[in-house]
């Protein structure tokens, strides 16, 4: 596994939203994106579904401008019909999940950066809030 994180939505909006108590730590990951200090990737449904929320929230113009500037630092990494057939012949409950976790294991993406840690039963990966995965690194890497 290599050193891309994949991000989930809730982390994307915790960002995009500055929603309280986790925009910092999101704010952070996104920062060390930016940095070139680690790799971000995430799925066009995420995009999708990013995109769903914020336009609701703060307009088509805006919610388009952000998702911009989140692409510089996010890449997007596609979901095939592996992934889709691997999902709905798992154990997940939500599809969703599921799809990100397989689109992450067959990309060789080891770390799941989410706030629904527990939704993720599978344990070939880890699965991380942005705080946890903030905590687990050097001194020098942080800010």
């Amino acid at each position: 596994m290599n050193n891309i994180l994949f991000v989930d939505a809730d982390v994307i909006l915790d960002l995009l939203c500055k929603r309280e108590p986790f925009y910092a730590f999101a704010a952070e990951v996104f920062t060390l994106g930016d940095k070139g200090a680690l790799h971000l990737a995430t799925t066009s449904l995420v995009y999708a579904n990013v995109f769903y929320i914020l336009r609701k929230v703060l307009g088509i113009e805006k919610a388009k401008e952000l998702l911009r500037k989140l692409r510089l630092i996010v890449r997007v990494i596609p979901i095939d019909e592996k992934m889709v057939d691997l999902a709905l012949n798992s154990q997940f409950s939500d599809f969703e999940d599921g799809l990100q976790y397989f689109t992450a294991r067959e990309n060789d993406i080891g770390i799941i950066l989410t706030r629904n840690v527990k939704d993720y039963k599978e344990k070939d990966l880890l699965i991380q809030t942005p705080e946890e995965y903030l905590k687990t690194l050097p001194i020098k890497n942080k800010r």
